[in-house]
């Protein structure tokens, strides 16, 4: 198997499953976003009682285990461009509501209300899911790819459930204050337990899912015949890349 140095080091191969990998990131990003962002659900637990935590935890995590795989199999300067286009597709999907919505329905239509409560996101909930998905994003990418290099690719469990604990944790303190702060229904109380729930959650469904992402890691590195080590690689979120997929 073939270990660059750095990611700028290497010939540049052309993956078989780069783009898959993509389209499955950027899926799970918007669905997550759309579905289950803005609605708060509860679970009873013994002695604690009800929890409340943001419906869209089920999925959104999804997003962040194929950021590890990415970033583990490619490298962070490929990771890199894949989060500039789940921000993009972010941005698009935002556009594409507020037009929507505000286009005139037909009459007679009865469901305007219900189409307005479901997508009308106010501009506080999409910046703040923007922002909270490029910081999370880039922090999770940034430390995994610095602790491979650390660790010289072991412990790979080590890597995955670190670099979560830093990226959701951002994730989530940036997206649920700026989007819901001082809103009706969102009292501080709930808003921090939300915080708080979405950081556990999202961090302990990286912990469970840790065999399949070995297994797809894997997988991917055997198929592609890479195992690419970012010690030379600029971190810039914004730093350009010569790189092809």
């Amino acid at each position: 198997m073939e270990k660059p140095d750095s990611a700028s080091a290497q010939e540049q191969p052309r993956f078989r499953y780069y783009d898959l990998v993509m389209a499955a990131f950027v899926t799970i990003l918007l669905l997550s976003n759309l579905i289950g962002a803005s609605k708060p659900s509860y679970v009873t637990l013994p002695v604690v009682g009800q929890w409340s935590f943001g419906a869209g935890v089920l999925f959104f995590p999804v997003s962040y285990i194929i950021g590890d795989i990415l970033t583990e199999v490619y490298g962070y300067a490929r990771a890199r461009r894949v989060i500039w286009t789940g921000f993009a597709a972010l941005l698009f999907m935002a556009f594409m509501a507020w037009v929507v919505v505000k286009l005139p329905p037909a009459e007679g239509w009865p469901g305007q209300e219900s189409y307005e409560f479901v997508f009308g996101n106010s501009w506080r909930i999409v910046l703040a899911s923007m922002v909270a998905f490029w910081a999370g994003e880039f922090a999770n990418s940034f430390v995994l790819a610095k602790m491979k290099v650390w660790t010289q690719g072991r412990h790979l469990w080590m890597r995955t459930i670190g670099s979560t604990v830093v990226g959701q944790g951002l994730d989530s303190l940036i997206f649920y204050p700026l989007a819901f702060w001082g809103l009706a229904g969102w009292p501080v109380e709930l808003l921090w337990q939300v915080v708080l729930s979405q950081w556990l959650i999202k961090t302990a469904w990286e912990a469970l899912l840790t065999p399949v992402t070995y297994l797809a890691v894997g997988k991917l590195k055997k198929a592609e015949g890479v195992d690419i080590f970012d010690t030379d690689t600029d971190f810039s979120p914004f730093a350009s890349s010569s790189e092809r997929a």
